[in-house]
């Protein structure tokens, strides 16, 4: 059976490329035998997702690949969950988090990574992180409009 990553890869394709389900099932059958995209056998979805990026879907980048969200207390978990937001929104990883935590607060709290931040301390991170984001939307509706 087919890996259910490999599944979810297949169908945020076919949203990417706006294929109808007509198009999406011939796809499925020509490339790789099948009807469904659940009954698809390993080569086969090796084969489809190979279609499909010839097509022109772009896979995303895990951004965060390289570290899980930090392990923090009940009453900090909605903050490091908007963190965590914030950073896949701009395409960015944990690291960007923990610079910005070493710039605001190793001087004068002496805390260098986001799970060792208090509640005060998180909430100007996703300031911080917010600002960037209304600048990043800035800059693109400019970059649209020239």
């Amino acid at each position: 059976m087919i890996r259910s990553a490999d599944l979810a890869k297949i169908h945020i394709a076919k949203k990417q490329l706006g294929m109808d389900d007509a198009t999406y099932r011939a796809m499925l059958a020509a490339h790789g035998g099948v009807a469904s995209a659940k009954n698809l056998t390993h080569d086969g979805a090796a084969r489809v997702l190979a279609h499909l990026q010839r097509c022109g879907f772009k896979p995303a980048k895990a951004t965060n690949a390289g570290r899980p969200r930090p392990r923090v207390g009940g009453d900090r978990k909605a903050q490091v969950r908007k963190i965590e937001a914030l950073l896949a929104d701009a395409g960015r990883p944990w690291s960007y988090a923990d610079a910005l935590v070493k710039k605001l607060f190793a001087t004068t709290d002496k805390v260098e990574r986001v799970e060792f931040c208090n509640g005060v301390q998180l909430a100007k991170v996703i300031a911080a992180l917010a600002i960037d984001a209304t600048r990043r939307a800035a800059k693109a509706a400019g970059a649209i409009t020239e």
